[in-house]
């Protein structure tokens, strides 16, 4: 007789795990199913934390043999032990999973490991490597497998030389040339690791413009700063072909609007376009769920499918492919399963890019808050104007709050700087208590600190800087 439980859930990245964790804190009897052999999903195993470690690496390396010098540092002999910057990924990579299969132990969460698809309302079905497969019966499932690299059609991906995020994260060596599909986060975090390392990167981006959804002033300015590090960007473009037939890659561009086409030379192609939902072979179709035109699940406000007992977090739903955002959603069906009241609040959700400077950001853009009609006012404060900045050598970027003009509630921040991922959390507390500009600006900040700047920014939107 199979084993019952009060909910099952298919994936264990970041919403799945999250999710297990706190429905088992909270009282059910809980079952994971993960078709990887170890627990993280793309996030932990192949996504933000192998790139982050690469992306710290290598930002020290640059550090070294640009920075270390003004500051009095000499260092003779400096060179890239590629081996060991993967070794430090892997191992960075190893210590997180475990990590989660000691709080799956801690929490009593019955571990499936094996492909999870619904049998039928009630029933997952886990399908081992070797193909025997067991029924687990269980009140509720939920549906958290995350999303997969978009690709372009007609270009083939090998993992070695036209590769996806997850071929990104393991050259075997430092490409001269690398050709970056896509101005996106995920593109222009791995660009920056290669380009630090030594590559020519180029960026090929459909849009006019980097860093689509971002506010636009960050974006014109971010691009400037990454012209300056190296960064080549071909925008409006569109890549129609890679001939991987010779020696080095041929990749064919051309205008997006249409013209004459033109053909780039690149030892590395990194596509990184986007992502999909992972929604295929889940049985889902056969179970009856409802699934929308981009193949993301249909949900209600409570995370609940058309089918009873069903429901769906993180990347397969609608809203930004966040790891945070699928956590919070994790921890809010769980909540809700369990007789509580779990909600997440999609209007204070930060984004980041962990490029150097960081990119953060939460709220409303400019251009948005502008289309809404919202009569509004800026607070701005750049780096070069904070005495830590100076002081480290950081003071690329600025802080940008936008608010009501009227009620002086803050509506959307961005920052560009050294940081910018740790202080955007600040503005997120604000905003999440709807508080004001000006319940910042009188917030008493440590001398001297980068944040000082968020401060002078809330200043901005009234009376004026102090220090610019």
């Amino acid at each position: 007789m199979s084993e019952q439980f009060d909910l099952t859930i298919i994936g264990t990245g970041p919403g799945g795990y999250v999710c297990a964790i706190r429905a088992a804190q909270l009282g059910l009897k809980v079952a994971v199913v993960e078709k990887r052999k170890t627990h993280g999903g793309t996030c932990l195993n192949i996504g933000c934390i192998p790139s982050k470690a690469l992306l710290h690496a290598s930002e020290l390396y640059e550090e070294a043999g640009h920075n270390f010098s003004k500051l009095g540092i000499a260092v003779e002999g400096l060179n890239v032990d590629l081996a060991g910057m993967l070794k430090h990924k892997d191992d960075t990579v190893n210590s997180n999973t475990s990590g989660i299969e000691f709080l799956f132990k801690k929490n009593k969460i019955t571990a499936f490991h094996g492909w999870g698809s619904i049998e039928a309302p009630g029933k997952v079905k886990v399908t081992a490597d070797d193909g025997a497969t067991q029924t687990i019966e269980s009140k509720n499932i939920v549906i958290a497998t995350g999303s997969d690299s978009a690709n372009l059609p007609g270009i083939e991906i090998d993992e070695k030389r036209v590769v996806t995020s997850t071929g990104a994260l393991d050259l075997e060596t430092v490409p001269e040339k690398m050709i970056v599909v896509g101005a996106g986060v995920i593109g222009l975090e791995l660009g920056s690791v290669w380009s630090r390392l030594g590559a020519e990167v180029t960026v090929v981006e459909f849009l006019d413009r980097i860093l689509p959804g971002m506010d636009g002033e960050v974006a014109k300015n971010f691009q400037r700063t990454l012209k300056k590090q190296g960064f080549k960007f071909k925008l409006s473009t569109k890549v129609t072909n890679v001939d991987n037939s010779g020696d080095s890659l041929k990749v064919t561009v051309e205008p997006a609007a249409g013209g004459d086409a033109e053909e780039l030379d690149a030892d590395v192609v990194l596509v990184a376009i986007g992502r999909t939902p992972y929604t295929k072979g889940l049985g889902l179709e056969e179970a009856g769920v409802e699934l929308d035109e981009r193949r993301r699940v249909k949900i209600d406000n409570h995370y609940k499918t058309n089918v009873d007992g069903i429901y769906a977090i993180g990347d397969v739903v609608v809203g930004p492919m966040l790891a945070h955002k699928a956590e919070d959603e994790g921890v809010a069906i769980a909540e809700i399963l369990a007789g509580q009241a779990g909600h997440v609040n999609y209007d204070v959700i930060p984004g980041v890019v962990y490029t150097s400077p960081e990119v953060a950001s939460v709220g409303k853009t400019e251009e948005e808050v502008k289309d809404a009609g919202i009569d509004y006012k800026i607070g701005k404060f750049q780096f070069t104007a904070n005495g830590r900045a100076k002081a480290m050598l950081s003071t690329d970027g600025f802080v940008k709050i936008i608010a009501d003009k009227n009620t002086d509630r803050v509506l959307g921040a961005h920052i560009v700087g050294k940081g910018a991922g740790e202080m955007i959390h600040e503005l997120a507390v604000l905003m999440e208590f709807g508080g004001s500009a000006e319940d910042l600006a009188r917030t008493c900040h440590a001398h001297p600190t980068m944040s000082e700047a968020v401060r002078e920014a809330a200043l901005g939107c009234g009376d004026g800087t102090i220090h610019m």
